[in-house]
């Protein structure tokens, strides 16, 4: 998820005065720790903090000629999905038992331990009970594994690879998340270690699998290595990833809904009128239009573990220091450096104002037509002001939806972001201001579609805006170069590296 004595110091003396507020004045912090997104911007607006490149980059012009390659998709370099694991794959002729795994993250996270639990039921035999997907402790969302997936086409994909229940049958109705909650319980395994080998899936599940008939296994996020695993299982994961999870109809069709909208969008100022969808989705007024997709996860939990300044004031810092200490314990390991070492390592995550430079000088300009994947931006609507000056065209969920389409997702930050997922595999190009999981879901899907991907210079952007008397055309010059090589190209995996954010060479094979 040296530099040492005098930063460790100050954040040490921070925390006790902080600690000693918090007791004395309690009305002080109890506004704080139950503020919105936007409380801050409410007494404190955040400003620009790069005004000379704002200014400059307010003033650019329209892409030239030569730079239609800004557009243009990735070069075909000859690599090729090869996950098709069924050819080799044949069901055992009897199942060891029933494996039933609990989830917890959020969604993408989730994806990638629905994978992880294919692969797991595949070399100890067993049958895979449907997951469960624990209830997020943040945004309380309460979307099974049938709400998010389609379900038919996930056990159809699968058939000839494992087998896949949608629930346990009577004889073992008791095994219950539930029943784990209350007790120590023989079939449960709660020590897989994060990363485990098969051999320890071999050792410690099997026995529980061939004694009992069922093995539940939580915690289970991150629990098989991507090392020394047989070709026949990386291929497989890979195949549940980005075949075999497709999202529910009804996301689907909203998602297609935006991409329509987006793409053909509606010549009428207001958008809010009720005849505003079928006017967007009429596809006969002009010729699709290209959009990028901005993944811009920059809410409280992200701004406050980066421990880096974004330029709100006092009592943004109090208020982000107050965070930390509720809900680490003030253990952040960014906390020991200085924002300014912190920028030059890039470890600090992109503000809407720097993504917005950053998509200016690489030539998007201000007719371009982005939509806004994110849940809630910490410093609410002044703190994307700027970005949406660069980029007026910017739309999201609630700016091309009905109240009624969005009705049956709204609360639920799993179909949410589910939206979003979808809408960003079909961009002409995405971005993402920051690492973490949706950024590496996405990154790895589109690499296996080879689909223009935009992975910002985080090192090289932190020390470019540190640099106050930096020009425009220099600022854009050495932005172009620095990412000439990050737009998607193919990158092997390294070990320990996941498989589902770089699938070659396991899974995407060169012709």
């Amino acid at each position: 998820m040296g530099l040492g004595y005098q930063s460790s110091r100050a954040g040490a003396l921070v925390g006790g005065f902080m600690l000693l507020f918090s007791v004395f004045l309690p009305g002080l912090f109890s506004h704080l720790g139950h503020a919105s997104p936007s409380t801050f911007s409410e007494w404190n607006t955040p400003k620009p903090r790069h005004s000379r490149l704002l200014k400059s980059a307010l003033q650019r012009q329209s892409p030239k000629p030569d730079q239609s390659d800004l557009w243009a998709p990735l070069t075909d370099e000859g690599w090729r999905p090869c996950v098709d694991s069924s050819k080799d794959s044949s069901l055992p002729g009897e199942s060891e038992g029933y494996i039933q795994v609990f989830l917890d993250g959020g969604l993408n996270q989730q994806r990638m331990g629905i994978c992880d639990a294919v692969a797991v039921a595949k070399f100890l035999n067993a049958t895979l009970v449907i997951p469960h997907l624990e209830i997020n402790p943040v945004w309380k969302d309460s979307s099974s594994f049938v709400d998010i997936f389609d379900v038919d086409h996930f056990i159809n994909v699968l058939k000839d690879d494992i087998s896949i229940v949608k629930e346990l049958p009577a004889e073992f109705s008791w095994s219950t998340r539930e029943y784990y909650a209350t007790a120590i319980r023989v079939t449960r395994v709660k020590t897989a270690p994060v990363h485990a080998s098969a051999k320890w899936y071999l050792d410690n599940v099997l026995p529980v699998l061939q004694s009992y008939g069922i093995a539940a296994i939580a915690p289970f996020s991150h629990r098989l290595a991507f090392e020394n695993l047989p070709d026949e299982i990386q291929r497989l994961r890979c195949k549940v990833n980005f075949q075999a999870l497709t999202f529910v109809p009804h996301i689907r069709a909203l998602g297609d809904a935006l991409i329509s909208r987006l793409r053909y969008p509606s010549n009428r100022k207001d958008s809010k009128e009720a005849n505003y969808l079928s006017l967007t989705t009429d596809t006969n007024v002009q010729g699709p239009m290209k959009f990028v997709v901005l993944h811009l996860r920059f809410d409280k939990d992200m701004a406050a573990h980066s421990a880096c300044d974004f330029g709100g004031g006092k009592a943004e810092k109090l208020a982000l220091a107050k965070y930390r200490q509720v809900l680490w314990q003030g253990r952040v390991l960014n906390s020991q450096f200085t924002d300014e070492e912190l920028r030059s390592q890039g470890r600090c995550p992109l503000t809407p104002e720097e993504i917005g430079l950053l998509l200016a000088a690489l030539g998007f300009d201000n007719n371009t037509r982005l939509y806004l994947a994110s849940h809630k931006v910490y410093g609410g609507v002044a703190r994307i002001s700027t970005l949406r000056s660069l980029f007026p065209l910017m739309e999201d969920k609630k700016s091309l939806t009905s109240g009624n389409e969005l009705a049956q997702i709204k609360g639920k930050a799993s179909l949410l972001a589910a939206v979003d997922y979808y809408v960003s595999m079909h961009s002409d190009i995405f971005i993402s201001a920051s690492p973490g999981n949706m950024h590496n879901a996405i990154v790895g899907h589109r690499t296996y579609e080879n689909l223009k991907t935009i992975r910002p210079n985080m090192a090289l952007l932190g020390q470019l805006f540190m640099n106050k008397s930096i020009i425009w055309s220099d600022f854009q010059q050495a932005t172009v170069e620095g990412h000439l090589n990050r737009q998607g190209q193919i990158r092997l995996r390294k070990p320990k590296q996941s498989i589902y954010t770089y699938p070659a060479p396991d899974c995407v094979c060169h012709a």
